[in-house]
């Protein structure tokens, strides 16, 4: 007996159920006595009727009861024409209270009004069970899986359509490879993984590559949310499990993809309040399925996440997810395959170079550049070109990465000046450091929460940063309070963002990266949320005159930077006011410009060298990237709070720091690109 038998067959009974309750209902209500004619006529004639109800060919009525009983309530079904008006004159005569009511001929009323509060009772029990089910159209189908079967009709994903993450694609191809031919592997002992966890930042490609591999395999392949486990229920989550891997070993050999494993494959125990016992019971199962007393062969899973960190230990032991595949940030070579993929639809004019763009946009992930391309040719759209040129590409990533400018918003001639050398005294302090990043473009134009910015972009994608390097970024950040002190009456709010995260770079040199003169020392425990759980609170690991060694070694570490920034513009400060009065007449320039009249007034060419582009990659012309893929666009600096109400700061800024994870990630900037802003 199939499923859809088994939900017609237990809707009938409970109709049924609820006709009789009803039916029940209405006979219990009804206690009235039923008479004949002739005993209402002797009845009548002996006096003991009181009062009666004439309704067409039915009269209701009350009669007397014996010296001791009460009053009682009939009924009796008269002949048509029989109420005449001598039937109500003899009623009259023997005392009858006479009462005739109109008879409503509308009979589909009348069927309505019968059936009406037994339809809403069965409209109400449907309703809440579609409630229940949480939108689900089966009755009691609380623990049936919702994964989704790909349909094979439709477009199809290949890993031709994906760029920029070689070594991913190469670790997952042997997987399809053991699909097609299992005997190649097997005839040498070899089996296939049981499980493969993609992680990476969000945008990176975890889910296109799911999808590419779908396309490749040939086999089924069920597609699930973590989300789609949880539910108002308890056990539904465990029991969604199960029933994911019955489907599976029905349709095996085939792959089961879950997105966002972190939703159920958190930490247990986590948190305040020991973890979520709903969630767990998920895992449990999960945990069971994959590596459990029964085994599931030719079940392949593979998960997505972007917060491996915060995931079970028994998740990821080998035996449930074998293979670990890094989907990370693109290289330049990378994000010049990605742009060609993204840009084959899109008319390009002839001076469009991808690969000038490929190396200004260090850090950007797949989502970004996909953005990245479309903003362009939106950009060129409003325009009236008819394709894409350069300066459209070279707006629209300025966009991305600054926000739109906000030329509305009036700022007074005194807080434009204050802006123009707040921003000059920036760009000086990193055109004259030297292996600082090279100054991309400085404007006074508020964009975003800033109401001004010194954007600096690398030469080449950075993995590993030297002190020096760290120590020039604090001197940059500090430029901009330097150049107000040299140049105004008094300082401003407008560096307190840059005074924040200066302090945290060189916190984190100190306690984090053993780069001061404490020695190569780790300070304090890890700084996680609470609900990620392990430890509530932070936990300090050092005595007090160590806290104030440590207090001390910062404020050294930012002070030798701060008069480090000092000592430039003091010795350029006729090349800060000519930066200055620059940008109030040009609101915006460029790092060329910039070093041109660093040129003029000093001689000195500090024009940072380009490294040799990278050879165009050979796509073939079927390759297309999806843009589905993208759940969205990852944030090219981290956000900061406003130093002051009178000079709004930037959404953030791109920081020197280490990745998450527990296995010593190599540090790196979250989106490559830096800025200092007012």
């Amino acid at each position: 007996m199939n499923s859809t038998l088994k939900t017609l067959i237990l809707w009938m009974a409970i109709f049924l159920v609820v006709i009789l309750l009803f039916q029940a209902l209405q006979g219990g209500m009804s206690s009235k006595e039923e008479l004949s004619l002739s005993d209402f006529d002797r009845a009548v004639d002996s006096g003991r009727v009181v009062k009666v109800t004439i309704e067409g060919q039915t009269i209701h009525g009350t009669q007397r009861g014996d010296a001791a009983g009460q009053p009682s309530e009939f009924t009796t079904q008269i002949p048509i024409n029989y109420a005449d008006s001598e039937f109500i004159s003899k009623l009259q005569d023997h005392g009858v209270d006479v009462e005739v009511e109109k008879v409503d001929d509308n009979a589909l009323l009348g069927i309505l009004s019968f059936w009406a509060p037994m339809l809403l009772i069965i409209g109400l029990w449907i309703f809440f069970m579609r409630q229940m089910q949480g939108g689900g159209n089966k009755a009691l189908s609380f623990g049936k899986s919702k994964a989704k079967l790909l349909n094979t009709t439709g477009k199809k994903v290949t890993f031709k359509d994906v760029a920029g993450v070689e070594e991913a694609k190469e670790e997952l191809s042997e997987i399809v490879d053991f699909l097609r031919e299992p005997q190649k592997f097997q005839k040498l002992g070899g089996r296939i993984p049981k499980g493969v966890l993609l992680m990476g930042p969000p945008g990176t490609g975890k889910t296109l590559l799911a999808r590419a591999i779908a396309g490749e395999a040939n086999v089924p392949f069920f597609s699930i949310s973590g989300s789609d486990f949880v539910e108002m229920f308890v056990g539904v989550g465990a029991s969604r499990v199960r029933d994911l891997f019955e489907q599976g070993k029905k349709n095996a050999p085939c792959i089961i993809f879950i997105d966002e494993i972190d939703a159920v494959g958190r930490h247990r125990g986590a948190g305040l309040g020991g973890g979520h016992d709903e969630r767990e019971q998920t895992l449990n199962a999960l945990l069971v399925e994959m590596d459990g007393f029964e085994s599931n062969e030719g079940v392949i899973l593979i998960a997505a996440t972007n917060r491996p960190d915060v995931l079970d230990p028994a998740l990821l032991r080998p035996g449930r997810f074998d293979r670990r595949v890094v989907v990370d940030r693109p290289d330049i070579n990378g994000r010049l395959g990605i742009l060609q993929v993204h840009t084959r639809t899109i008319p390009l004019e002839e001076g469009v170079d991808l690969r000038v763009i490929a190396r200004g946009t260090p850090g950007f992930a797949g989502a970004d550049l996909m953005n990245l391309v479309n903003e362009a040719a939106l950009v060129a759209a409003r325009r009236g070109h008819e394709a894409v040129a350069m300066d459209d590409f070279e707006f629209a990533k300025d966009k991305v990465l600054m926000g739109v400018e906000r030329k509305t918003l009036m700022l007074t001639d005194d807080e434009k000046q204050v802006t123009a050398y707040h921003e000059a005294g920036h760009a000086l302090v990193a055109a004259f450091i030297p292996g600082a990043d090279p100054v991309h473009k400085v404007t006074i134009i508020p964009r975003g929460r800033a109401l001004g910015l010194t954007m600096q972009l690398p030469t080449e994608d950075k993995h590993n940063y030297r002190r020096d390097y760290v120590e020039a970024q604090i001197a940059i950040l500090m430029g901009g309070r330097v150049a107000e002190e040299l140049s105004q009456d008094d300082i401003t709010t407008g560096a307190g963002n840059d005074i924040e995260r200066a302090t945290e770079m060189a916190r984190k040199m100190v306690c984090e990266w053993g780069m001061s003169q404490l020695g190569p020392l780790a300070f304090g425990g890890g700084d996680e949320p609470v609900f990620l759980g392990r430890d509530y609170a932070q936990r300090s690991d050092y005595s007090e005159d160590t806290a104030v060694r440590i207090d001390r070694e910062v404020e050294r570490i930012v002070s030798a930077s701060y008069e480090r920034a000092r000592q430039i513009l003091d010795e350029h400060g006729d090349l800060l006011e000519a930066l200055a009065k620059d940008l109030l007449d040009k609101e915006s320039i460029d790092g060329a410009r910039v070093y041109e009249l660093i040129e003029k007034k000093t001689g000195e060419d500090l024009t940072p060298e380009q490294p040799e582009m990278p050879s165009g990659l050979d796509i073939g012309p079927e390759a297309a990237l999806d843009a589905t893929e993208t759940a969205g666009v990852a944030s090219s600096a981290e956000g900061a709070e406003a130093a002051g109400d009178e000079a709004p700061v930037p959404a953030g800024d791109a920081e020197v720091a280490p990745t998450g994870g527990d296995d010593g990630d190599e540090q790196q900037v979250a989106a490559g690109m830096r800025r200092s802003s007012r």
